[in-house]
């Protein structure tokens, strides 16, 4: 078993060289890692939760984080979840979480507890994987004052158009900044400085995009209308030392754009998956992080889902060179998933 003085931070508590491997070998294991939001328990969509179960079933990772999904009055997601999720075979420890993120693991949990319970929340699950070390946040943040529709004309925050597009990145930053996104991702990053681990991870649906995709080269595309935005949660992100796992895997986001929302959802009438109709309102608001350590790599990253999008209130096929597993059956949600895989 690596030793965790391997984990030796600097001054500033979770700043790291940026690499996705080290020196060090990997001993041959993998660990996948899927985040998905459900979509309301995975209510949107007739026999949501039995597709929930496939997908889980099909992909057999090992770490599972779930937005939307509330262990609340009758539904006792979690339970309802690992007593399917065994009875075809898949054996996962969960121990439900009162938020609507909730974590399942083929490994044991050490402990979980609450980091933000603000306008949706961020739990941290202390898993021991083989041996090591592995702190993970899984996260649902503030969907309100969702500003990267205010280049494509419309509100975030009463999602109706707007006279104009606005492009001024103050203006932009100002209005996300009311949001509570930028809170919790510095609640994540300090919590993460009172802990020692392995491996960190953070991911769930952000409702925010990266500072990576909204950049010179993207500036023109999918109705950014010119806009250049650091949004905060992937900056303050960055600068405390986690990376992005699909974007360091696929670092041009005009190749790679990596959409998670909107989705599209066969089963369900395109005006049930779009917020800005009249837009090209495709962004990449689904994530998982990670802190690059000694003797762990990332070696696969890749969306889950349907292989279309929304765009301008249609059904669009993606024209990417992302790689997206596509649904054995009906898919459950209106967002995509992501997977990444390490070997460590």
């Amino acid at each position: 078993m690596k030793k965790y003085l391997k984990r030796i931070a600097a001054v500033a508590g979770l700043v790291f060289t940026g690499c996705t491997s080290y020196a060090m070998p990997a001993s041959g294991n993998e660990l996948s890692v899927m985040q998905l939001n459900v979509w309301m328990e995975a209510k949107n969509v007739e026999n949501g939760f039995a597709a929930v179960v496939d997908e889980i079933v099909r992909l057999n990772p090992d770490i599972v984080m779930l937005c939307e999904a509330h262990n609340r009055e009758d539904a006792f997601y979690i339970p309802a979840l690992l007593d399917s999720l065994s009875l075809h075979g898949r054996e996962y420890f969960a121990n439900g979480s009162t938020l609507d993120v909730q974590l399942v693991s083929k490994f044991p949990i050490v402990e979980q507890d609450i980091v933000w319970n603000e306008h949706n929340g961020v739990i941290r699950t202390t898993l021991d994987v083989s041996g090591e070390k592995v702190i993970v946040y899984t996260g649902h943040l503030d969907y309100t004052h969702y500003e990267c529709y205010l280049p494509r004309g419309y509100s975030g925050t009463t999602w109706k158009k707007i006279d104009a597009p606005v492009t001024d990145t103050d203006s932009i930053m100002a209005g996300n900044d009311l949001s509570h996104r930028d809170e919790a991702t510095r609640a994540v990053i300090a919590d993460a400085r009172q802990h020692s681990a392995d491996l960190f991870l953070f991911g769930g649906d952000f409702n925010e995009p990266s500072h990576l995709d909204w950049g010179e080269d993207t500036k023109n595309l999918w109705d950014h209308n010119g806009a250049i935005v650091p949004w905060s949660c992937s900056s303050l992100l960055y600068e405390a030392g986690f990376r992005d796992a699909y974007r360091m895997k696929y670092p041009n986001p005009v190749t790679h754009p990596g959409f998670t929302f909107p989705s599209d959802n066969p089963v369900k009438p395109v005006n049930k998956l779009t917020w800005a109709p009249d837009a090209d309102e495709r962004d990449r608001i689904d994530f998982i992080y990670y802190i690059p350590s000694e003797g762990w790599s990332l070696t696969e990253a890749m969306l889950v889902g349907p292989a279309g999008s929304i765009v301008r209130g249609e059904r669009v096929p993606e024209q990417t060179m992302d790689t997206i597993l596509t649904p054995i059956g009906t898919w459950p949600s209106d967002h995509k998933g992501v997977l990444v895989k390490f070997s460590y």
